[in-house]
């Protein structure tokens, strides 16, 4: 590849890699203003969280058609191949963080239009706590992205426990409140989902920090225990 075309090429990378981060902010802004919605009970965030959705979706397609143009005229050698293999693994997971994000904001307008929000605030304020987590994990796995740091995605790995037993913690407590109130047994079912929703977006935060270990190190570490995996990030 002669000079002129390999910063063509770099210039592409460069180039898909900022619309990724630009992808993921917009997710991650997209499940911050859900979970405003859920403790506000703002059917008007609600709205404009399933209105982002569509945003990120286009987003989805126009990065996917780039990545095929880019393979199709540079011909990316094995280091590259695996960034862009990366960046389908990335876009399709924050395509997925929107998807979570709209379930939630139509949650809060299923809520509204049943009447029960007055009665859901405590169980709601927990919800928050775990969504901070989430969003936290995934804000530190597009900041790996950005520097194809292999340490900060590696303590995103770490960190995924935490939301897991965050997650359970609240399963016992929508549970017990269901028991406590069995009046509102129909909107904390809602929350139940809401809950795995938050979940999730851990969950693709993980898948997102391995894709970056994927790339710098060359070694697909999905469903490899994290003792593993500090063994191939060193």
């Amino acid at each position: 590849m002669n000079s002129h075309i390999s910063s063509r090429f770099d210039a592409d990378l460069r180039d898909v890699s900022t619309r990724v981060l630009e992808m993921g902010g917009l997710a991650e802004a997209q499940v911050v203003q859900a979970i405003y919605a859920l403790t506000n009970f703002s059917g008007e965030t609600a709205e404009q969280v399933l209105m982002i959705e569509e945003r990120i979706n286009q987003m989805e397609v126009e990065i996917d058609a780039e990545l095929q143009r880019i393979i199709a005229m540079r011909q990316p050698t094995a280091v590259d191949l695996r960034l862009l293999i990366a960046v389908s693994k990335a876009i399709a997971n924050l395509e997925r963080v929107g998807d979570e994000a709209a379930r939630i904001a139509r949650t809060v307008v299923r809520l509204l239009q049943a009447g029960v929000s007055s009665r859901l605030r405590v169980p709601v304020g927990d919800l928050s706590f775990a969504a901070n987590l989430a969003t936290s994990q995934l804000r530190k796995s597009l900041d790996a992205f950005a520097r194809l740091d292999t340490q900060q995605a590696l303590e995103v790995l770490k960190q995924d426990d935490q939301l897991d037993q965050e997650f359970d913690g609240l399963l016992r407590k929508l549970i017990t409140y269901m028991m406590e109130d069995p009046r509102t047994i129909s909107a904390s079912i809602d929350l139940v989902f809401v809950a795995k929703a938050i979940e999730r977006v851990g969950d693709h935060a993980k898948n997102l920090a391995e894709a970056i270990i994927y790339v710098v190190k060359g070694e697909d570490v999905r469903h490899t225990p994290v003792d593993q995996v500090e063994n191939v990030v060193r």
